[in-house]
């Protein structure tokens, strides 16, 4: 399964009521440790497909969605389980450490 992106209008059914845990990767366009991710997010959502949703935030088009979660620095990899944030890491990051954060919070 591909990302998900989320909306401020998609955001609680796909994040909040999943019942799977989610990794949300807050970014923009114009950010370039978000773009320096990006692969390693994608190569996450295909690793863990069936356990983990991967879902992705452009806080520019859903600020209100990063507003909520005081999203202040980007990219930020949130973990939510059963609606509730249980993980969150900021800054770009090899592939390997990006898997460690997600196994380390299933």
């Amino acid at each position: 399964m591909s990302e998900i992106l989320i909306t401020a209008e998609n955001f609680e059914d796909e994040v909040l009521k999943s019942e799977l845990p989610v990794l949300v990767d807050f970014w923009a366009e114009w950010c370039g440790p978000c773009k320096m991710i990006a692969p390693a997010v994608a190569q996450l959502a295909l690793k863990y497909e069936g356990k983990v949703k991967v879902a992705k935030v452009n806080v520019d088009e859903a600020s209100s969605v990063a507003s909520m979660f005081n999203i202040s620095s980007i990219p930020t990899l949130v973990i939510f389980k059963k609606g509730e944030v249980v993980a969150q890491r900021m800054g770009a990051a090899s592939l390997s450490v990006l898997d460690g954060f997600v196994s380390q919070n299933l």
